[in-house]
């Protein structure tokens, strides 16, 4: 029997634009996910907390605005501090490739950037969700 896999997606900061995310939100909707999408302009509060009620195995944070390096280690650690420890955290966007080591070192499981496949993200979510 396949684990039923929930997935949240959220936009966290100012970032305005949301295509990517609805793009991989789909994907993994159509993979099988239940996904719960955020909407835009969230904060790192906002998701932790949906990430708690809605009991996801997955936070998926998605943000173009070059904020990554501090919202991204934000929601892991205020994940982590609600006691959420085998949620799968990831990220994608428009992310340099430099900074990615860093945020894999703060707790982001993996990232994920433009024109990467949709069945990457699914399969690594298959792989790493505990």
């Amino acid at each position: 029997m396949e684990r039923h896999i929930r997935v949240l997606v959220a936009k966290p900061g100012l970032d305005g634009h949301d295509r990517g995310a609805k793009v991989v939100a789909r994907a993994l909707r159509d993979a099988g996910f239940e996904v719960i999408y955020t909407g835009l302009r969230q904060t790192p509060e906002q998701i932790t907390e949906a990430a708690l009620q809605e009991d996801v195995n997955v936070v998926a944070l998605s943000l173009l605005s070059g904020a990554h390096n501090t919202l991204f280690p934000k929601v892991v650690n205020m994940v982590r501090g609600k006691g959420m420890n085998d949620v799968l955290v990831i990220g994608g966007g428009v992310i340099p490739d430099a900074d990615i080591p860093g945020l894999k070192e703060a707790g982001v499981a993996a990232v994920f950037t433009p024109g990467t496949p949709t069945a990457s993200i699914i399969d690594f979510i298959k792989a790493n969700v505990k």
